[in-house]
């Protein structure tokens, strides 16, 4: 009656043997390390890097503990973080000589101290939140001064369709910085433009003077829409910073605007900070421009000239220079899905890009004019414009996809699609400061949380041995058993615990030991109505699953309802308290009633069971 097959068993051994593999990591605890990753796809770590590390490192008489090369990165790991910090030093002048060219980044990590033989097994530590361990704290510094710019910049080449479009001639359509120029041959002509532009374009204020032989009108962005852009530049930036970090995988990141041209980012128990930093430093913005064909162009681009009125000179990926105008066709803002891919003619990888519909009829528009002209593709990095390709004009384009391809590697195509995908940035962004910092509640509250979790531990497993004797014990050991697949549930699905999930495992204690409480008090009820103790066990525990189920579902469905529209701290707590409802399903109720039948299934002529005081009526 109170036996289980051996399979049931068999089951209740690996799920011991799992949860005791994935637990172990987090009693090992984490090292102060420094990451060196390559900023650029050309650029590969290994051996010959790690060789110049180690010699780096005891040029300043520091020994590392490990120094470990994997998955295109460099570790090296410290049992200080005064090492750290000078080992970083060290790492960043021998690898790093010119800061605005870096072809590494080298950044502080923690390692965690598992063995060898657990991380091989995929076995890893959970992730702990800013409030129990902290993180890397980043702080972003907004180029307002370019969001202004590329302002001006798009609304000159707005100024020059809305003149064509009402047949007002200029003399040229200038922008120095923020100020957009445009000159005429008379003042009437003058006087129409400025018209055109009140009307048009009211974020732009104007101002008239004579300039020589002509006439220049100067237009500027008035303060309210200065103003303005600046605010919609940081709320985009915010965004796009969010995009890119989901695409990380950073659970619970805190992005929040300092000052007016700040931005602070926290990534709490991420691993690879220096991923972290390079997709957060890079400001991938797209452009297309039309290529400059002239013949004063070709003599700029083999440097027998200067560059065109009205043209810029940029480095394609073959280190060959190509001249293209100013005026932007199409920007970022205009993508609306990026993925990586193949060419289907030579099977080079390639990014696909999909515009929007404002983006698709002006990339139709300019195809069509301008058959057998080229049109360049600039991928803007860091402030420094690459022409990915500039293929020519075939045909007219319609449909609003767009590949670009031109001698990436599949890495630099997966990347280049994740910053085009997750947004493009409104304005440039520097990183000016970056730490990892301490537990924000200090280690005092850690040492608190964990002793909460303890001693309910205790107070609970007390109670249940002296209350229900025997039983009280298999309960027990089912609680530790929830707290163990808890513990390694998190850590497999590399969840961040915060404090109020600390708070939430505490309370799961309590609501585990419910069933068992529910379960020992039936088999009690069973044993009162003069039930044998062998039907007993068994009616105690076939009559209480019902009831369990009721309860632990209601439950569930409250901490997902926490999840779905709850945020930071609440979804912290709710990942916890699921994920322990459903551990404490199978602890209270599989594994005990295992541990129950092992000790009492195979007596034929028990007689008695060690549950306490049955009271009989």
């Amino acid at each position: 009656m109170n036996r289980y097959p051996l399979w049931k068993y068999a089951i209740i051994v690996i799920a011991l043997l799992v949860g005791s593999i994935y637990t172990l990591p987090n009693f090992f605890g984490e090292a102060p390390a420094v990451q060196v990753s390559a900023a650029k796809s050309s650029v590969k770590v290994d051996l010959a890097v790690q060789e110049r590390v180690q010699a780096a490192l005891a040029a300043v008489s520091l020994a590392p503990d490990v120094v470990t090369l994997d998955n295109g990165s460099l570790k090296v790991r410290f049992d200080s973080t005064d090492k750290q910090l000078k080992a970083k030093d060290a790492i960043q002048q021998a690898l790093v000589p010119d800061a605005n060219d870096a072809s590494y980044v080298v950044a502080l990590n923690l390692l965690a101290r598992s063995p060898a033989w657990l991380t091989s097994l995929n076995a890893a530590p959970m992730y702990l939140g800013l409030d129990l361990r902290g993180g890397v704290h980043f702080m972003l510094q907004v180029d307002m001064p370019a969001a202004l710019t590329k302002k001006a910049e798009s609304l000159a080449g707005d100024i020059r369709t809305g003149l064509r479009e009402k047949n007002v001639r200029h003399s040229g359509i200038s922008r120095n910085n923020q100020t957009i120029e445009i000159r005429f041959r008379d003042m009437e002509t003058l006087e129409a433009a400025q018209r055109v532009i009140q009307d048009q374009f009211l974020d732009l204020q104007t101002t008239s003077a004579p300039d020589g032989a002509d006439f220049k009108l100067t237009a500027v962005i008035n303060p309210v829409a200065a103003k303005r852009v600046q605010e919609q530049a940081i709320k985009q930036n915010i965004t796009t910073l969010h995009n890119r970090i989901n695409e990380l995988g950073v659970a619970e990141p805190v992005i929040q605007q300092q000052g007016t041209d700040r931005i602070v980012v926290q990534l709490p128990g991420v691993q690879d900070t220096a991923k972290a930093k390079d997709i957060l430093g890079r400001t991938a913005t797209l452009e297309i421009r039309m290529v400059d064909d002239s013949a004063e162009a070709r003599s700029a681009e083999f440097g027998n000239g200067p560059v065109p009125f009205g043209t810029e000179r940029f480095m394609d990926r073959n280190g060959q220079a190509v001249i293209v105008k100013k005026q932007v066709i199409l920007t970022g803002e205009n993508l609306t899905d990026a993925q990586p891919g193949f060419d289907t003619q030579n099977q080079e990888a390639a990014v696909h890009l999909t515009l929007d519909a404002k983006g698709a009829r002006i990339f139709k528009d300019v195809t069509r004019e301008s058959v057998g002209k080229r049109m360049a593709i600039l991928l803007f990095e860091k402030g420094k414009g690459e022409v990915v390709t500039a293929p020519v004009i075939r045909s007219e384009i319609g449909g609003g996809r767009v590949q670009i391809s031109g001698r990436m590697s599949t890495v630099e195509a997966n990347d280049t699609a994740l910053l085009l995908r997750a947004g493009s940035l409104a304005a440039p962004m520097e990183i000016i400061e970056e730490r990892t910092i301490g537990p924000s509640l200090g280690a005092e509250n850690i040492a608190k949380g964990f002793d909460s979790v303890t001693w309910g531990f205790v107070a609970v497993t007390a109670f249940m041995c002296i209350y229900y004797m025997l039983f009280g014990v298999f309960s027990s050991v089912a609680l530790a058993v929830n707290l163990l697949l808890l513990v390694a549930v998190l850590s497999m699905l590399q969840a961040t615990l915060t404090l109020p999930g600390m708070a939430a495992m505490a309370l799961v204690l309590g609501m585990a030991i419910d069933a068992n409480v529910l379960i020992n008090e039936r088999v009690r009820e069973e044993l009162r109505n003069g039930a044998s103790a062998q039907s007993a066990i068994h009616a105690g525990y076939d009559r209480a699953w019902a009831t369990i189920l009721d309860s632990n579902v209601t439950t569930l469905i409250a901490g997902l309802a926490l999840l779905a529209f709850g945020s930071g701290p609440v979804r912290g707590f709710a990942v916890v308290h699921c994920l322990g409802i459903l551990t404490s399903m199978f602890s209270a109720v599989f594994f005990s009633r295992g541990l129950v039948n092992l000790w009492y299934g195979r007596k034929k002529k028990l007689q008695s069971v060690s549950i306490g005081t049955v009271w009989r009526a």
